[in-house]
């Protein structure tokens, strides 16, 4: 069975499946990570590859930018290919001085003004958790390999390119949520994973910050973010 977004059949995607936005970036991590790591779609570029962890089964896919593409792939992955959990290991800039470029964060819930949610369902919260059991299973791989990490609040928005008249109400308004970091896809995953009974996290890495200016290159967020995909991969023994 495909879908109209994806080509693999049913039984090719995993219980688990690592989601970063780039498409590469999933590329990446399964020739990185993966042993045998297959091609499962390539719909509108959008690879997916399934291989091994340690012997247990996970599928790499990317999701592209936004809530509405991360929406659709997480929504049938969730509905049409009988996934347990989504992973989204992103990059993610960070809003608050002491977040250092490389820091992974965990996202404990995200805040947005996104109306994602409540087209999809009728949900009119502003802020949604993830999976509390997988974040848990998360902090345990982190603590594992010796990784810290730090847990706060996602800011999760529609719009990365703000007009100047509006971009500081908007920031002050997500720190009003104790958002730490500012992304553009956790709301709508963790909203699909309730929706559904399944589960989500987010884990990221922060690739640029809002207060001192410092950002990385697209080739080192493709190829650097080691600390976030080996940390994702822990879950694989769980959900395999």
């Amino acid at each position: 069975m495909s879908t109209p977004h994806n080509s693999a059949e049913k039984g090719d995607i995993a219980k688990l499946v690592l989601m970063p936005g780039d498409p590469l970036r999933a590329k990446v991590v399964a020739e990185t990570y993966l042993d045998n790591p297959v091609q499962v779609n390539n719909v509108r570029g959008m690879l997916a590859f399934t291989g091994t962890y340690k012997g247990h089964r996970v599928t790499v896919m990317g999701s592209g930018m936004g809530m509405p593409s991360i929406g659709i792939y997480s929504y049938e992955l969730y509905h049409f290919y009988d996934v347990e959990a989504i992973i989204r290991i992103g990059s993610t800039g960070a809003m608050l001085p002491d977040i250092n470029l490389y820091d992974v964060i965990l996202g404990s819930a995200a805040f947005s003004e996104s109306s994602y949610a409540f087209q999809q369902g009728g949900c009119t919260d502003k802020v949604i958790k993830p999976s509390e059991e997988l974040n848990e299973v998360l902090r345990k791989g982190a603590a594992k390999l010796g990784y810290p990490i730090v847990e706060g609040v996602i800011n999760s928005s529609d719009v990365f390119y703000y007009d100047e008249a509006v971009a500081a109400d908007r920031i002050a308004n997500a720190l009003k949520y104790n958002c730490v970091c500012a992304e553009m896809e956790s709301f709508a995953l963790f909203h699909n994973a309730n929706m559904a009974g399944k589960q989500a996290a987010c884990l990221l890495t922060v690739s640029d910050s809002i207060v001192n200016h410092q950002e990385t290159t697209a080739e080192e967020r493709q190829n650097s973010f080691t600390r976030m995909m080996e940390i994702a991969l822990q879950a694989a023994e769980v959900y395999d």
